[in-house]
């Protein structure tokens, strides 16, 4: 756990080891498992930004590669943390589950009694779901709510959404393939074959371990917060897995990284000059608990207007936000159009340019550019 200078430290730097640890500049990951697994979960509610975070991070990638892992199962998509969804490998969902579903499920006890959805419920939408899905059989979300419906369980006013996302964090459905922008329902069991099986402090140990081998440099709160782990277990899992990650103090905060990561800071940390167009709810920004390494507070309202939870499209330049982005379409009319805090001084040519290759990456990526 040796610690790196901290006068060598600085917002800048710290905001490029986070980008070198997500690979989003270096080399990348190799191919989309591979990054998704390298990330143990990626934020994934808006599909769309879902496929292009993963592609930022595979080099030479397009939305048709992302899309095929998950028709073929080589990833995943579900709520295991947090109520929302991630994209994980198949063989980390169960585990997760196991450690977080409990936590989820009761958090969401008093909104349970207001949609009126009781054990029993939940039991009679598992039974219904399975006789429509199981043995290899697939439906769509609204095809599953007319099978709630049919069972006696109304789906309306958010019902149907909480009877699924329980069943999915229960570990008796998933979202499996793409049918257009749609994910259909499958029985969990028939769409993973392999699952891994951890006790709770071992996943907690890995799953930290993970984390900030993935993410750091961070904190023991980012983490917590996260993945929805309390601290004082938090605490305990970083006491077993410390002396495999270095330790960096800075602004007055322990952080921790990677061996590899921190080995940046004497080799020359990259990414000074790169500019990225992330996507909105990237990992980058919505990993951490305290995004202010990334994000100056005075601009925090700009990535997420009146703190509604809605990430914007940013601009990260030499590892921290400097703007956000557009793409009317979803780029498919071809403009991505920039839109930088610094409006009055506007961008340097060079970085302009950069972002214009940014922008011509993200039309390749949804195929709109040729090969």
């Amino acid at each position: 756990m040796a610690a790196a200078a901290r006068g060598r430290l600085s917002r800048g730097v710290m905001g490029r080891l986070r980008l070198a640890s997500q690979g989003l500049v270096g080399p990348g990951f190799g191919s989309v498992p591979d990054a998704v697994r390298s990330m143990t979960a990626m934020q994934a509610q808006d599909l769309q930004a879902s496929l292009w975070a993963v592609g930022q991070r595979v080099p030479g990638s397009r939305a048709a590669d992302v899309r095929a892992a998950l028709d073929r199962g080589e990833i995943v998509r579900s709520w295991p943390m947090r109520g929302t969804l991630h994209l994980l490998a198949p063989e980390d969902l169960k585990w997760i589950l196991y450690i977080t579903s409990g936590r989820l499920i009761k958090g969401l006890a008093r909104r349970h009694r207001e949609l009126g959805i009781s054990a029993a419920d939940v039991d009679a939408a598992a039974e219904a779901a399975l006789g429509r899905v199981a043995g290899g059989f697939a439906a769509s979300r609204s095809e599953l709510f007319g099978v709630f419906e049919r069972a006696g369980q109304p789906t309306v006013g958010q019902r149907g959404i909480h009877l699924l996302a329980v069943l999915c964090q229960r570990g008796v459905l998933v979202q499996g393939p793409l049918a257009g922008n749609q994910q259909l329902v499958v029985a969990f069991e028939d769409w993973i074959k392999v699952s891994r099986q951890l006790g709770r402090a071992e996943g907690i140990a890995e799953w930290l371990l993970r984390y900030l081998r993935s993410h750091g440099p961070a904190t023991e709160r980012d983490f917590a917060w996260w993945s929805g782990i309390p601290l004082t277990e938090t605490r305990a899992a970083l006491a077993q897995v410390g002396d495999q990650l270095v330790g960096l103090e800075f602004d007055g905060r322990q952080y921790w990284l990677s061996p590899e990561t921190a080995a940046l800071l004497d080799d020359g940390v990259p990414g000074q000059r790169t500019v990225l167009a992330l996507p909105a709810f990237d990992e980058f920004l919505l990993g951490y608990t305290d995004r202010s390494i990334a994000l100056p507070a005075h601009h925090a309202d700009r990535i997420v207007p009146g703190g509604n939870g809605v990430f914007r499209k940013t601009i990260v330049a030499g590892g921290e936000v400097v703007g956000t982005w557009a793409a009317p379409g979803n780029g498919r009319r071809g403009a991505v159009v920039p839109e930088p805090f610094d409006a009055v001084n506007g961008w340097r040519p060079a970085a302009q340019k950069s972002f214009e290759l940014q922008a011509a990456k993200y039309r390749r990526f949804l195929g709109l550019d040729g090969p």
